[in-house]
């Protein structure tokens, strides 16, 4: 038997950041971070251990000359604004292709809230009531609309203009077939015309997914390592069963001990299992899972 880890998997730049920003800050005193830094219960408690306490927006009101760090993921202006009502020191680890996603649409927002006699919709593909999505529609004043698919694109008005932007971790597939039954519509309609789209799909992510999936392909079995919290693991999971229906998904060692093909994996000769996981899933986690396998 062997065992790899794949190593195109495990956190992407933005969670990496955050999680080293996270590290060194610990260092300096007690430290809040609102929402889960990352989707991921075993790198979460290993902070919470040094010290971060994970709070949500009713603890953020209550606090008082407090560090609290932003995640990845982004926030709405409305945090910034509470944090300096309450004297809150912020330690933004914002992803900066978040960051730069949050300035676009907030330069559109503001060069087109006016316009007349039409004024703009601002449109959003990605999940809603995802954490970087309500960072996104923030920079819109919450007037965005957010869609997840080509199937709700019956909610905008094609006689008004519409400028679409996308989540970051969403499928570049699933945007630019967005993009073409958008148009599609606008043209049976003779609308006004002005529609204008930007791929703002972090590539380190959506390029993930191919080469995942040819990982997958040459192995016997596959471990998939996520949280089940973390949405971006879902749909990568989901990929790899595709190239490979021999997948397990687990959140930690302790899972394998029940799901691992014994039988298979001492009669088969050379038989290869592959680990691989999320962005959000640490790199020690994965390591952790490999020497369970072995042991």
């Amino acid at each position: 038997m062997t065992c790899s880890i794949d190593t195109n998997s495990g956190f992407c730049f933005g969670v990496t950041s955050a999680i080293e920003k996270a590290d060194q800050e610990l260092k300096k005193g007690p430290l809040y971070c609102l929402g889960d830094i990352v989707h991921n219960g075993q790198e979460c408690a290993r902070l919470e251990q040094q010290g971060l306490r994970t709070i949500d927006y009713d603890d953020l009101r209550t606090l008082h000359r407090a560090r609290v760090l932003l995640r990845a993921h982004g926030e709405p202006p409305s945090t910034y604004w509470i944090a300096e009502q309450r004297g809150l020191e912020i330690v933004d680890a914002t992803c900066p292709v978040v960051k730069k996603l949050q300035d676009r649409i907030r330069a559109c927002y503001e060069q087109h809230k006016a316009d007349e006699p039409l004024p703009p919709q601002i449109v959003i593909y990605g999940k809603p009531g995802h954490a970087e999505v309500i960072g996104l529609e923030g920079q819109t004043n919450n007037t965005a609309i957010v869609i997840e698919s080509a199937d709700e694109i019956e909610r905008l008005d094609f006689t008004r203009p519409i400028y679409l932007f996308s989540q970051t971790t969403k499928s570049v597939d699933g945007f630019n077939g967005l993009v073409e039954a958008i148009k599609a519509k606008g043209e049976r309609l003779e609308a006004n015309g002005i529609f204008e789209y930007h791929d703002t799909i972090c590539r380190n992510v959506a390029n993930r997914v191919a080469r995942l999936q040819d990982f997958a392909r040459e192995q016997d079995l596959v471990i998939f390592v996520g949280g089940k919290k973390s949405s971006n693991a879902r749909v990568l999971y989901k990929k790899c069963t595709e190239a490979n229906p021999n997948t397990l998904f687990v959140s930690s060692p302790d899972e394998l001990k029940d799901k691992l093909p014994i039988s298979d994996m001492s009669s088969s000769p050379n038989y290869k299992i592959g680990i691989c996981g999320a962005t959000s899933t640490p790199l020690w986690l994965m390591e952790a899972c490999k020497e369970a396998i072995e042991k």
